[in-house]
């Protein structure tokens, strides 16, 4: 029924009664509605929200299976009516400014003490990795046709024979053409707690995404979390991997196995690659947003006293 009008409107009515349901029961005062997909534009302003922000991490109308049409007319939506838009990719920033000249780009974070752990002697190797032939060329995250190269993963499966590949997340894709290969290990989810301790029996750490329109607006978690935890990284040219100034790229698959080789052959220093991201924790970004959404309520504020005066 999707795209029938009344339907749509039924749907956000009965979105808006429950979210004021619970904005009651929870007492909520002065609420701010922050949102991150697009798709929840059909409520926004409809709360009795005092502000409303749209913080952008993807270029939604690029997924695969959804309506991108209507998924930029939901999104242009946002964009005009946000007190405050924030984005986590250039990239991103540059599409949307003839729509939005003033963007905020705030780059993601990463949970330095967290991944950092990975390089304390109190921190085990994960007991599934103990043992494996190295290299060990680990990844961790979502293995789906959007995020994940199934031909760069046949690559490296051929080439490190003598290795081993670690495969951790959810698998939303067909693996079926490595997955019975003995040197390619596919462990499943995993809990955050769990990550540190097999970045510590990682030797390398890979992004494999595909170049496509949404990858090159992504900017991975993944690659920071991956430095944190000391490892050298070898990614796919993503533009938010490659301004991190920190990472392997490449540009095929054979550049890519021999890059990966190259940071085995060569290892760097693990305490010096955590300590680039030293400085990238989440409560610094926190810190930047609070400020940008201060000087967004001053400005909220001014114009409404102008308006009076006039």
């Amino acid at each position: 029924m999707f795209g029938v009008a009344w339907v749509q409107k039924l749907n956000e009515w009965l979105l808006c009664q429950q979210v004021k349901h619970a904005m009651r029961r929870l007492e909520f005062k002065n609420p701010i509605n922050w949102i991150f997909n697009p798709a929840a534009s059909i409520v926004a302003g409809k709360l009795n929200e005092d502000s409303l922000i749209y913080y952008c991490v993807d270029e939604y109308s690029a997924i695969n299976g959804v309506d991108a049409k209507r998924f930029r007319e939901l999104e242009r939506n946002l964009l005009e009516r946000a007190d405050l838009v924030l984005v986590s990719a250039e990239n991103l920033r540059q599409s949307k400014l003839s729509i939005r000249p003033s963007i905020h780009l705030i780059r993601h974070g990463v949970d330095y003490k967290h991944f950092s752990s990975a390089l304390d002697d109190s921190t085990s190797v994960a007991e599934e990795l103990r043992g494996l032939p190295s290299p060990i060329i680990g990844y961790f995250g979502l293995m789906s046709d959007d995020w994940v190269d199934p031909d760069l993963l046949e690559a490296l499966a051929e080439r490190f024979t003598e290795g081993s590949i670690v495969l951790i997340g959810k698998v939303a894709m067909d693996l079926s053409s490595i997955a019975d290969k003995p040197n390619v290990h596919i462990l499943g989810r995993k809990s955050y707690a769990s990550l540190p301790t097999y970045c510590k029996g990682f030797d390398v750490a890979f992004i494999p995404f595909p170049i496509t329109e949404l990858t090159i607006n992504a900017n991975p978690l993944k690659a920071r979390e991956y430095l944190a935890s000391g490892l050298p990284v070898i990614s796919s040219a993503i533009p938010e991997v490659e301004v991190l100034g920190s990472c392997g790229i490449a540009h095929s698959p054979r550049e890519f196995c021999d890059a990966i080789e190259r940071a085995y052959q060569s290892p760097s220093n693990r305490q010096e690659l955590s300590r680039t991201m030293e400085d990238e924790s989440w409560e610094a970004r926190v810190q930047h947003i609070s400020e940008l959404f201060a000087a967004s309520i001053d400005t909220q504020e001014q114009h409404s006293s102008d308006v009076k005066v006039h």
